[in-house]
């Protein structure tokens, strides 16, 4: 298998190494947070919704073996598309 080498911003490290890093939760020695950016920026918001819709909506997003958000984000980007093609 072919060792991946990434430069950080100290040194350079293999994609094993930078694993590691993460699972232990230090990877700031290898970013430069000077220039990351946000690719998407997050807007949160509130959805009141009935009880049996939720529950439908539980139900599915655990078969498919998603969270209900992540469920939820998909069917709206679909629709959006759905209706801008």
């Amino acid at each position: 298998m072919k060792k991946l080498k990434y430069k950080t911003a100290r040194k350079e490290i293999t994609a094993e190494e930078f694993d590691k890093a993460f699972e232990e939760g230090n990877v700031s020695d290898y970013l430069d947070l000077k220039t990351a950016k946000v690719r998407n920026p997050i807007h949160r918001i509130n959805i009141d919704m009935p009880q049996e819709i939720l529950e439908k909506v539980d139900k599915e997003a655990a078969r498919v073996g998603v969270p209900r958000t992540s469920l939820i984000k998909i069917w709206i980007a679909e629709k959006l598309d759905h209706l801008s093609s």
